[in-house]
């Protein structure tokens, strides 16, 4: 049995929160109170803005439904360390808005957070480190319109500035959003290419969902994170950079931290990373980091980004 109103109250608010639909003699065993005293709370909670269902028959059922308000929630201790260390990883995120909205929800959450709590909350946050390494994040708007298309199956329309800056109106059915490595991408159908493509967030402009929908097709692959990292399947050849390593594929694997493109042993003394880059700046102190010997294959962009990084460590240590 409950003590007190308040915690009865309270205890019925986490019972509901399960997300289960319970029966009137369920909830009154639980909270060791009456049929009567029970109806009396639900409406104490519905009073507070909890949007509580109800639904007659033998006992009655009640269970906790969407409103239009966004009510006060009670965590248990795990679900409170386990919110305050995501939005601390979320604060720090690289997408607009988000980080902001994150961080003011932080900040109410962690001055009602009881003294056991933060500590526990603390000693994980501050034993993990979180390295958003996208320097051109599309704003919160973007994912959120991107994603809501996708789910409800509208097709969308916007420019895209490919990566030999030629801008032009692109009419797409969007599937998935998917975050690699540095950048957010857009999985979808291309309607005018009639085929898969993917498309760089933080290159549309104009984003604009259509009212018209679409049925939905069989993805090209089980993965799409995979699709999106296979660099074979990017539409511009000549944009794959290719690396040949002077050490075995294991070695160099453990030490390569590229997320995008693959690597695949050319012999047990060598291997090949092939990758679609957003950035042959950025690839070149890649691979320059992974500490042993290589060879740039391609394409000329690459060799004179590895060149011109050269020069520059060169003049930064002289003798």
């Amino acid at each position: 049995m409950v003590d007190g109103p308040s915690g009865r109250m309270l205890e019925l608010l986490s019972l509901l929160q399960s997300g289960r639909t319970w029966t009137g003699p369920e909830l009154a065993e639980r909270l060791g109170a009456s049929a009567r005293t029970l109806r009396r709370d639900v409406d104490r909670l519905r009073g507070l803005g909890y949007p509580v269902e109800s639904a007659r028959g033998p006992g009655g059922s009640y269970r906790l439904v969407a409103g239009r308000a966004m009510p006060p929630l009670l965590l248990t201790d795990a679900e409170a360390v386990a919110a305050v260390v995501g939005l601390r990883l979320a604060s720090g995120a690289a997408v607009a808005d988000s980080a902001d909205a994150a961080g003011n929800a932080l900040t109410k959450l962690e001055q009602v957070l009881p003294s056991r709590l933060r500590h526990r909350a603390e000693a994980v946050s501050s034993a993990t480190e979180a390295v958003a390494r996208t320097p051109a994040a599309p704003d919160l708007h973007t994912l959120e319109l991107l994603a809501t298309a996708a789910h409800a199956r509208n097709h969308v329309r916007f420019t895209y500035t490919d990566r030999a800056d030629r801008s032009g109106p692109r009419r797409v059915e969007p599937y998935r959003q998917v975050l690699l490595g540095r950048r957010w991408y857009l999985l979808g159908w291309d309607r005018d290419r009639r085929d898969w493509r993917t498309f760089r967030l933080d290159r549309m402009s104009g984003l604009d969902a259509q009212p018209t929908t679409f049925a939905p097709r069989e993805l090209p692959s089980a993965d799409p994170v995979s699709f999106v990292q296979d660099s074979t399947r990017f539409p511009i050849s000549r944009h794959r950079g290719a690396v040949l390593f002077s050490a075995p594929v294991e070695r160099v694997s453990e030490r390569l931290t590229a997320e995008a493109g693959s690597l695949e042993a050319v012999d047990a003394d060598t291997c090949r990373f092939v990758t679609a880059a957003d950035s042959w700046e950025w690839i070149a102190v890649t691979v320059a980091m992974v500490g042993v010997a290589y060879t740039v294959e391609g394409p000329p962009e690459l060799a004179d980004f590895t060149r011109d990084i050269a020069r520059r460590m060169a003049r930064a240590a002289p003798d």
